[in-house]
């Protein structure tokens, strides 16, 4: 992202002689992966979070540091605005897209995994309930349920008095809990029925998969109108299983396959030719597979060739 500071091994624009950064690029350095989790998690998209740091970093590299009392909530505040701007636009976007919309994978370091609440938070499974939410819903929802920030700083952050933030954040919970995963997953559970499905897709064993999949399976595929996919969702193990066979039939030999983790929790990705072509994200529970989320839009593929560090 150009002009905008990166990770403190990259140049950050130091503008003294002995190659440190300044007080604003520390400062912004500092608070980084925390304010592009919270774009990330309010718009689904990596690419719209990193033109939302851009402007949160125009902003702040104008800031006179001595007016700023706390600087980690100056700059979650102007990093939510600049999200909510944005996300109200893509969600006019969004109605026209073609077939479902998922989010954009993000391969994660597995210090992502070890924090449960971030994993949930970020997992395609509750970035969907989250697209169920208005903007204002979204933000005060993970600003104060992922990021524990006090109603005051969340009023501030979304131009609303303390009393209407609690009422937003009331009817939030209650909307996400009524749509939301059936609870957390732990790791281990995911990444055994990760590894049953990877053996059921690449020995074509299509009983093995009806074994893996729950009753209640639904696939999800997102190619964006490039790249073939599902357009509508599939339900049911029977259908889904058939389907991925079919799929993945046709590149049998030609495709591999490799487990990593994507947006903290264990999923696959095939590649083509050396080329990621296609990134299925798994829901599991009770050690069953109860949601796939096959991402092929190349758009949403660019931040699989590198971990992206996500914070809370």
């Amino acid at each position: 992202m150009a002009g905008t500071p990166q990770t403190a091994s990259d140049d950050r624009g130091s503008s003294s002689g002995d190659d440190r950064p300044d007080a604003a690029t520390e400062a912004f350095l500092t608070h980084r992966n925390l304010l592009f989790t919270v774009a990330y998690e309010m718009l689904g998209s990596a690419a719209d979070a990193e033109d939302v740091l851009q402007e949160t970093w125009l902003r702040w590299a104008g800031v006179d540091l001595d007016a700023v009392r706390d600087q980690r909530a100056y700059l979650v505040r102007v990093t939510t605005r600049q999200a909510l701007v944005r996300l109200r636009t893509l969600r006019r976007r969004r109605e026209s897209y073609v077939g479902s919309w998922l989010p954009e994978p993000l391969l994660t370091a597995p210090d992502v995994a070890e924090d449960v609440e971030l994993a949930d938070s970020v997992s395609m499974a509750m970035l969907l309930v989250l697209e169920t939410l208005t903007p204002t819903e979204r933000a005060v929802f993970v600003l104060r349920e992922v990021f524990d920030l006090e109603y005051d700083e969340i009023a501030q952050a979304v131009d609303k008095s303390p009393t209407a933030v609690r009422q937003i954040a009331h009817r939030a919970r209650a909307h996400v809990a009524a749509r939301r995963p059936r609870g957390v997953v732990s790791v281990a559970e995911t990444r055994d029925a990760l590894e049953a499905f990877q053996r059921a897709v690449e020995t074509g064993d299509l009983q093995s998969l009806l074994d893996i999949l729950a009753p209640d399976v639904v696939l999800l595929g997102d190619g964006g109108g490039v790249k073939q996919a599902v357009l509508r969702p599939i339900v049911g193990a029977d259908k889904v299983a058939r389907v991925l066979n079919a799929g993945l039939g046709r590149v049998a030999g030609l495709a591999e396959l490799r487990r990593a983790q994507v947006n903290g929790c264990p999923a696959l990705i095939l590649r083509l030719d050396g080329e990621t072509d296609t990134v299925v994200a798994l829901r599991v529970d009770n050690g069953l597979i109860t949601g796939l989320y096959a991402v092929r839009n190349p758009e949403k593929l660019s931040h699989m060739e590198r971990e992206t560090a996500l914070r809370r």
